[in-house]
């Protein structure tokens, strides 16, 4: 009997050891995809949301998490979720999150510094006022489009709660904001009296920015297929001027009707 109880031991802790293994490879896999996500959008490839798999994922980690728990312990759990589900539906629709524009801190910066990556040849490293106590590193793949002196000592309309990625070796904080099609690429131009830091909002949209967003829940792709100019050339989100209140719109120089990114 003890020889067996000693191999059973044995086999739930190596069960144990591989499921923590596979829920770190997991997340792994997620930040990866979700870097490769980030890339693929700023090359203008279109993202679309595959929730089933979140759900699934959500559902493995129930189903581990409730194989842990003691008999009275699911007992409770089962009771609170009878009582959320017998909640009025409005409730359940006020904690609802929207995503669109107004979750962007779209502001304005100015380009102190910029030279070009020392590891690729199509990428600028810039100093980026922000308003902020410290200029970012923002990392654009804009040395194919705009030349180095038009980006000297430019305003510039900056999206400041992505994520911080490396992009060959140098950590980008934010990203400048272009108009884009397939032939041209055109930063875009603040209003007449815009300053660093002038926060960019979108009429419609009142701004609730997070404070960095999820790669995971993908709100930038989600936002970004209705990100464009207008037949004036004005930047728009669903149709709607990103505007700094009392300055006016950011528009493109010359594109109409393309994307934002």
């Amino acid at each position: 009997m003890r020889l067996e109880e000693v191999k059973k031991f044995k086999v739930e802790e190596k069960i144990k050891q591989l499921t923590q293994e596979n829920l770190s490879l997991l997340s792994q896999v997620e930040d990866a995809k979700a870097e490769l996500i980030r890339f693929e959008t700023l090359n203008g490839k279109k993202q679309y949301p595959l929730l089933h798999k979140h759900i699934a994922l959500s559902e493995q980690q129930s189903i581990k998490d409730d194989s842990k728990e003691s008999a009275p312990k699911k007992e409770k759990k089962e009771k609170e979720a009878k009582k959320n589900k017998e909640k009025p539906a409005q409730a359940v629709a006020s904690n609802e999150v929207t995503i669109d524009v107004r979750k962007l801190d779209f502001r304005i910066g100015k380009i102190l510094e910029i030279n070009k990556h020392p590891d690729a040849d199509s990428l600028y490293v810039e100093k980026i006022d922000c308003g902020e106590a410290n200029p970012r590193t923002v990392v654009s793949g804009l040395v194919n489009h705009v030349p180095i002196d038009e980006m000297r000592e430019r305003l510039v309309m900056v999206l400041c709660n992505l994520k911080p990625v490396k992009m060959r070796g140098v950590t980008s904080e934010a990203m400048v904001m272009c108009a884009s099609c397939p032939e041209k690429v055109e930063v875009l131009i603040p209003p007449n009296g815009a300053t660093p830091g002038d926060l960019v909002s979108c009429e419609g949209y009142p701004r609730e920015p997070e404070a960095q967003l999820n790669p995971k829940k993908k709100i930038f792709e989600t936002c970004a297929p209705d990100l464009k100019t207008d037949d004036q050339g004005v930047a728009c989100y669903n149709g709607s001027p990103l505007i700094i209140p009392g300055k006016g719109p950011v528009t493109a120089p010359t594109l109409k009707g393309v994307h934002v990114k």
